[in-house]
């Protein structure tokens, strides 16, 4: 049996029973935080955070894939502190969010630059995986990275090719911030192609942004597994809309291809309180699908079978599979 790695060590992957595969449990720029949002180290950021997952795993998930890493504010003491209140599988991940410069410790140290060396964040997630992350035993059992509509940038493809090295090296797979309305996921799986990432190892994220279903089916016909993971953001496509397509696409035979989830937090620097948060955005939290996304997906003719293969099936293979071909090169 494949095992995963969570912040409380590693399950099989037959427990990790039903999971939303883009989430974060705190999302920030951590310089601002730390200088002026002081409530996010209170006890109450913890027992709300606590209290949210908790009702998640009520209500039926039993595992989350955090994705927040460097360049979204990944914090683990305090993640690790809001884990140990809850009996949800919390899949920390490792990488770096950009959409175009590397950041600064980065930025002169790596092959050709002022301090000329190999590409130091092969070894940095490498690390994160096998070791520990930031002095911890909490390993890492995702890879993140992203591209948006700046495109492949020097630091965007630096940062790709980087993780793609990454997952050969550990057999972790990968999770890709996309603009789908740019088609960048075509340039993912290009580039992950290209440094020999099977592409059936990868998730292709936000995919739900979209209604255009011949770009969907040219990605999933490359067998990634598309990331319908927006729900409750409704200012880039309706809620009918991503309704719809996921529809369509079950339809069309593509249900192995598809997850599901939010991309929400806990708690976010993004907005100056929880509250403003919750009025900006109140269908964006973790009990939007379970309470109107899956009521909606059957109404509109997807069956209760083809919903658990997404939320079970597609997460456990993401895992297995890639697991499997690392073995294979092992």
């Amino acid at each position: 049996m494949t095992q995963v790695q969570t912040i409380r060590g590693p399950i099989d992957t037959a427990a990790l029973g039903r999971v939303l595969v883009h989430e974060h449990v705190f999302l920030m720029n951590m310089e601002y935080t730390q200088n002026y949002r002081a409530d996010f180290f209170s006890e109450e950021t913890v027992s709300r955070a606590a209290a949210k997952l908790k009702a998640l795993k009520a209500a039926g998930i039993d595992t989350i894939v955090d994705l927040t890493v460097l360049g979204l504010g990944r914090h683990i003491p305090m993640l690790a502190k809001v884990a140990a209140r809850t009996d949800l599988n919390i899949i920390v991940s490792t990488g770096l969010y950009t959409f175009d410069e590397v950041p600064g410790p980065f930025a002169f140290y790596g092959p050709g630059l002022l301090c000329d060396a190999r590409e130091p964040m092969i070894d940095h997630f490498v690390k994160d995986i096998v070791e520990g992350i930031a002095g911890t035993t909490i390993k890492a059992g995702e890879l993140k990275c992203a591209i948006d509509v700046p495109g492949l940038r020097p630091g965007v493809e630096r940062v790709m090719r980087a993780v793609a090295r990454a997952h050969l090296l550990t057999g972790a797979p990968i999770t890709v911030h996309t603009a789908p309305r740019a088609e960048t996921g075509l340039v993912v799986q290009r580039v992950l192609a290209e440094e020999g990432v099977n592409l059936e190892d990868v998730i292709i994220g936000h995919c739900g942004d979209t209604d255009d279903i011949d770009y969907l089916m040219r990605l999933a016909d490359q067998g990634s597994i598309l990331g319908m993971d927006r729900f409750g953001i409704n200012f880039t496509i309706t809620f009918e809309e991503r309704v719809r397509t996921i529809a369509q696409m079950v339809k069309r035979g593509y249900v192995d291809r598809l997850t599901l989830s939010h991309d929400c937090a806990c708690w976010s620097d993004f907005f100056p309180s929880v509250e403003a948060y919750n009025t900006a955005m109140p269908d964006h939290h973790y009990l939007h699908i379970h309470q109107q996304v899956i009521p909606a997906l059957l109404e509109a003719g997807v069956t209760r079978e083809q919903i658990d293969r997404m939320f079970i099936d597609n997460p456990r293979r993401h895992f297995e599979a890639a697991a499997r071909r690392f073995a294979a090169r092992s």
